[in-house]
């Protein structure tokens, strides 16, 4: 299994390299994205990486970018390897098979735009300090951990550049992009999310939350960017082993999460070393998502 923990692009100007993105400059009005293998949690980037993970994830993405394009449009350009490797170094080609996409350039808006048809994580937290009206939403009483909601939510949150996202209400979205953006985002999330778990759902599946990033092109043109419904910005459970009430069998980072809230690690950057039991877990959780998601086996 190939890992791939940075994409030794020197050739390129680098524009920003995130937890596990590393984005290029590509011409005028266009950047390539490479997906690594790097993993995060507790916001710090572990020592191991998890091999196939970028693939999984520009692959996966691809798959939602494709298949959603009527809802709102999207930032790919290509992921056509032949394509993009031509102008690539021949000696990392290879590496780079199945993680790159040629994206168009946008100015990314500054909210994290979540949707979620099920309470858990962060907002049963909330839920459980607040009570309903969490959110400013009325939520209806005695929810508890994994319960659906009677119609999916959209609950944003600030984009930080370190630390945690903070949850907002619908308001501050309006104050911070304007009230027409806002209502767009709110109703572009939710009617991804609704497609995007109608076919989880069939696939066996419960997409119990997403987040979604936006950007604007330069004429002003509103765009899905960044990653689509991928394991490390959704939660997808079993559906044949749903039971409300508990924590839920899980195909993303909560496996890792579970792991380090035992591990000793005091969750201050670095992220530790993992053992090889768990990273091919949570590879294998990964990969389980893509292929079911996908319906086909990872190239």
């Amino acid at each position: 299994m190939l890992l791939l923990d940075a994409s030794q692009l020197s050739e390129l100007k680098l524009v920003r390299r995130g937890k596990v993105r590393e984005v290029f400059e590509w011409g005028a009005d266009e950047l390539l994205i490479v997906s690594t293998d790097r993993i995060s949690a507790f916001d710090a980037i572990m020592q191991t990486g998890i091999p196939d993970k970028g693939r999984i994830l520009n692959q996966m993405s691809a798959f939602w970018f494709e298949n959603l394009s009527d809802v709102i449009g999207n930032h790919v350009i290509s992921t056509d390897d032949a394509r993009i490797g031509t102008a690539l170094p021949s000696g990392v080609r290879d590496s780079l098979r199945g993680r790159t996409v040629l994206a168009r350039r946008t100015t990314p808006l500054p909210v994290e735009c979540v949707a979620r048809g099920y309470i858990t994580g962060s907002l049963l937290k909330e839920y459980r300090a607040i009570g309903g009206g969490v959110h400013g939403l009325d939520l209806p009483g005695g929810l508890v951990d994994g319960s659906r909601l009677p119609e999916p939510i959209f609950t944003p949150a600030t984009k930080a550049e370190t630390g945690h996202d903070e949850n907002i209400g619908f308001a501050e979205v309006v104050n911070v992009v304007g009230q027409e953006t806002a209502t767009r985002l709110r109703e572009v999330t939710l009617e991804l999310y609704r497609r995007a778990a109608a076919h989880a759902e069939s696939r066996g599946l419960i997409l119990a939350d997403t987040k979604f990033e936006f950007g604007l092109t330069d004429d002003g043109e509103l765009i899905w960017i960044d990653e689509a419904l991928t394991p490390d910005s959704s939660r997808y459970w079993d559906g044949a082993l749903y039971q409300p009430g508990q924590a839920q069998p899980s195909f993303d980072k909560q496996y890792l999460r579970d792991y380090l809230e035992t591990s000793g690690w005091d969750k201050n950057p670095p992220g530790p070393s993992l053992p090889d039991d768990v990273v091919l877990a949570t590879r294998a959780k990964y990969l389980m998502a893509y292929e079911r998601i996908v319906g086909r086996p990872l190239d």
